[in-house]
């Protein structure tokens, strides 16, 4: 499903909105496609859309990983990264994206999905562009037989409207998060 491509809303994207809520949501002047592995620029760039969006150099400008490791993360099947691109004024420029990772579970032949970041430039936001990518995902999800795509959110005031995004797509679970360093031996 590398290449599927969403130019706008199709009616088979769609479809798991209700009518009522289909007719809200305006179509949209970008292409949602899955990264391909060849495709490191289209990752560098999400990345650096990360960087921007959350204010976050450090973490996603400072120590940028190789080509190879970007190609080699590109091709494994638990790494899925989906990009929204402006092909209008701003020429093939990435407005919006994703990163996720599939997990297969143990307990039954099924796997989840991980959406570890999601962010959207500001210039193109309430647009429908965050759920266009949530749904690609999805039938990405589908077609591996996944059974449910999860999302972390923070509780700050700063996260509400993904809060909220998130609140309309899905079912709000009470969990902590934890973060357990990886000890580092021998250096």
């Amino acid at each position: 499903m590398r290449t599927t491509e969403y130019a706008g809303y199709d009616r088979d994207f769609l479809g798991f909105l209700s009518a009522s809520r289909r007719r809200l949501i305006s179509p949209m002047p970008v292409h949602i496609t899955q990264v391909a592995a060849s495709d490191v620029a289209g990752l560098r760039a999400l990345t650096s859309l990360f960087g921007e969006v959350f204010d976050d150099a450090e973490r996603y400008h400072d120590h940028p990983p190789s080509d190879a490791y970007l190609r080699a993360l590109l091709a494994r099947d638990t790494f899925v990264a989906i990009v929204a691109r402006d092909a209008g004024r701003d020429g093939d420029r990435v407005v919006g994206g994703l990163a996720a990772y599939e997990l297969p579970k143990f307990e039954q032949e099924r796997s989840e999905f991980y959406i570890f970041d999601l962010a959207v430039a500001s210039s193109h936001r309430r647009q429908g562009i965050a759920t266009a990518l949530i749904g690609a995902l999805q039938d990405v999800a589908h077609a591996r037989g996944g059974w449910v795509v999860f999302v972390q959110a923070n509780t700050d005031e700063d996260d509400a409207a993904a809060i909220a995004l998130y609140s309309k797509l899905g079912t709000r679970e009470a969990v902590l998060h934890f973060d357990i360093p990886v000890p580092r031996r021998g250096r």
